[in-house]
């Protein structure tokens, strides 16, 4: 959806206060029927949403009625851009959510400052692009229009001195603000094993205690002891390494080594005792004969959580033992950091310092990338560094591309280590700062002519027909839908233009409109699946409050069933420790057996960016006995469960799944959703259907069109 821009003569009480004045708001309305909710009803000037080609999602084309929208912006950027978070990580533009604090950047006295900034809402588009290279070999891609901020304020990419073009643009005289992003920039994962080994090198041989002995017994007889601890006051490092010895099978146990005093911080320890983890232990710590890039990113990683710091933005890591201060050289030089080593002290104690300020201080982050946070933060610092950022060049690149962009509460954000602006059309985003939380389900955005802009949008010769899912990020058929009937609508435009499409919903509204969606299953393939994650009714209730009950969802797999069709149950997200235990996830496939599902999906919980903060209040008032377990699977800025559990978790689930007779469906990567073997078969015939059509109409030359 994209927004006019153009103003009423009076705002409409009740509006989100951005969307008062825009002439494609129809009206807000509340009603006692849908108590504490606004609906926005917009209208539309597209419905059909292209998901980037970089996206991991497994589908191309999306329509959302409800809530979601695109912005008619221009301040767009390649989806591969880096974006600087609030804690000094770093996240691809594409992987950004709602709702996710980047770093941003405020004004205070004289100097401009780093500072937390929010995402408030986040668009694609496609848009003819530009490369911009700086002068330390910073390079970025954005459309012409985007805005970035240079020593002479802020300037376009391009732009011309005169005529309808004119406006302020970048020119070689030009350098852009922030610290770059230049050097080589491995592909680091942190998920990987080398990774970890590497990490657990550095860590444990940087502030670790590994030893074994023999003792003599009173008696004579050998008393052999294996003894590891690791103990920390920042418990993301602990944590980390933890995590990184049960996948290697060491299971340690956590305890308190140290309380807090009025100088020191409490101390946090694992230990194991077990000889053959001492000799697990040993063995992933041994040096390599020829590190690789990954174990010497998680070396330098480890070891500056063991024994590094960055005080007054000078980054220093400290050690007596030659080959740890050898290798921490050798994986510097590999990859192109600048260091010296100072001086050892009266005990021996060596710094190996960075060089090369900001930028150097932020490449070493991004390789290495340390698990404790609190060091990373670049909060507060003022906006100026030694890297070169003058322009040396802006190249057309002669094509369109997909794009992306964000607002955030700033107004701008860092990306490829230079400061960014945001759209144009700032007064609308800022307006919409909806939460992943209690807004959600509050404000409503309602696409009133979706229906008839989806039926002009698909019947366009440029229409390649490709699968479209709906309720990839909104329901379609939420409890709105049963006051604006907007499903109908979009089910006859897409069958009656030859377009596959799926359906993922909660809602048990969706029986409502079954007759219209076996008709159009007779003319194009359609998936649909429910989603019932939970099987436990209070449960449900306490964390899908206002959704139909389980009982319900079941209802309704049973009734498309009983229509012919076939119906995948997505039973997503499992909750660790809630919903994971042998008993429920039995019980759960009974039931879904029962209501005749023709497959199931299913994984553990995916806490994204403006998803997590929201999850874990819920849990601290609900569930606070978990919150530790939830916080050590999901540190830092981590959304995913570890790859050990999501393993356990498929070996718990896979022999249920037997038991009941019930496949595991497949993600089919046109539509986003499950697809069995018919599915499958009748995609196939409308694909050869269609195919025979064009021969036909080629050989009819006499055909007009």
């Amino acid at each position: 959806m994209r927004w006019s821009g153009q103003e009423l003569g009076v705002d409409q009480a009740g509006t989100l206060p951005g969307l008062a004045r825009l002439n494609n708001l129809v009206r807000a309305v509340q009603t006692p029927d849908f108590a504490g909710m606004t609906f926005h009803e917009v209208l539309a000037k597209s419905a059909l949403n292209h998901v980037p080609g970089p996206s991991s999602m497994p589908f191309s084309w999306t329509v959302n009625p409800y809530r979601g929208c695109s912005h008619a912006c221009v301040y767009c950027l390649d989806p591969q851009t880096v974006i600087t978070m609030s804690d000094g990580r770093e996240k691809k533009l594409a992987q950004l959510q709602v709702g996710d604090e980047v770093l941003g950047t405020r004004t205070e006295g004289r100097y401009r400052r780093y500072t937390p900034a929010k995402v408030l809402a986040k668009w694609s588009t496609r848009k003819p692009a530009y490369r911009i290279t700086l002068a330390d070999g910073t390079s970025i891609i954005a459309s012409g229009d985007h805005r970035f901020l240079t020593d002479r304020g802020w300037k376009h990419v391009t732009g011309s001195m005169s005529g309808p073009g004119q406006r302020p643009y970048l020119t070689t005289a030009n350098s852009l603000m922030g610290f770059g992003r230049s050097g080589r920039r491995p592909d680091i994962s942190t998920s990987s094993d080398r990774y970890a080994m590497g990490y657990l090198t550095g860590m444990i041989r940087g502030d670790g205690l590994l030893f074994a002995r023999t003792y003599r017994r009173p008696s004579g007889t050998p008393n052999n002891v294996h003894q590891f601890r690791l103990a920390l006051a920042d418990v993301e490092g602990l944590e980390r390494s933890r995590a990184f010895l049960e996948r290697f099978g060491v299971k340690t146990k956590p305890f308190e080594f140290a309380p807090a005093t009025e100088r020191r911080r409490a101390m946090s320890a694992i230990r194991t005792a077990r000889r053959a983890d001492h000799e697990t232990i040993s063995r992933l710590i041994e040096w390599p004969s020829d590190p690789c890039d990954e174990w010497a990113a998680g070396f330098l990683g480890g070891i500056f959580d063991a024994e590094g710091s960055c005080s007054r933005g000078v980054l220093r890591i400290s050690n007596k033992d030659e080959s740890i201060l050898g290798e921490i050289e050798q994986s510097m030089a590999r990859f192109g950091l600048p260091f010296v080593r100072e001086k050892a002290n009266a005990i021996g104690v060596a710094n190996i310092r960075l060089r090369g300020g900001l930028p150097a201080r932020n490449a070493f982050f991004a390789i290495s990338q340390p698990a404790i946070t609190r060091r990373l933060a670049l909060v507060g610092t003022a906006i100026k560094s030694s890297a070169d950022l003058r322009v040396v060049r802006v190249e057309a690149l002669g094509e369109e591309r997909d794009l992306l962009d964000i607002t955030t509460s700033t107004g701008d954000f860092i990306a490829n280590g230079v400061v960014s602006h945001n759209c144009f059309a700032r007064p609308t985003h800022t307006y919409l700062d909806l939460d992943a939380g209690d807004d959600f389900d509050r404000q409503i955005i309602v696409k009133v002519n979706v229906a008839e802009v989806l039926a002009g949008e698909l019947a366009k010769r440029s229409w390649r027909h490709e699968p479209v899912a709906l309720g990839t990020n909104t329901d379609p058929y939420q409890r709105a839908e049963g006051r604006y009937r907007l499903m109908p609508g979009i089910i006859d435009a897409l069958a009656s233009s030859g377009t596959p499409f799926s359906i993922l919903t909660k809602g048990s509204l969706l029986r409502r409109d079954l007759p219209l969606i076996v008709d159009a299953a007779g003319q194009v393939p359609v998936d649909l699946a429910m989603s019932i994650a939970v099987y436990d009714d209070e449960l449900q209730q306490s964390i899908e409050p206002g959704t139909p009950s389980t009982k319900a969802r079941l209802a309704t797999v049973t009734a498309v069933r009983e229509a012919g069709l076939d119906c995948t149950v997505f039973l997503m997200p499992i909750l660790p420790y809630l919903t994971d235990t042998r008993a429920h996830l039995d019980e759960a496939l009974r039931q879904v057996k029962a209501a005749g599902a023709t497959s199931v999906v299913y994984s553990a919980l995916h806490l994204r960016g403006g998803v997590k903060p929201w999850f874990m209040q819920w849990l601290e008032r609900e569930h606070p006995e978990l919150v530790p377990k939830y916080r050590s699977m999901y540190y830092g800025q981590n959304a995913y469960a570890p790859k050990e559990y999501r393993k356990w978790l498929a070996a718990r689930v896979a022999p249920l799944l037997r038991a009941h007779g019930l496949a595991r469906g497949q993600e089919d990567p046109a539509t986003g959703g499950v697809r069995s073997a018919a599915t499958a078969q009748t995609t196939a015939r409308f694909a050869a259907r269609r195919a025979a059509e064009r021969t036909e109409f080629a050989a009819a030359p006499d055909v007009l069109f």
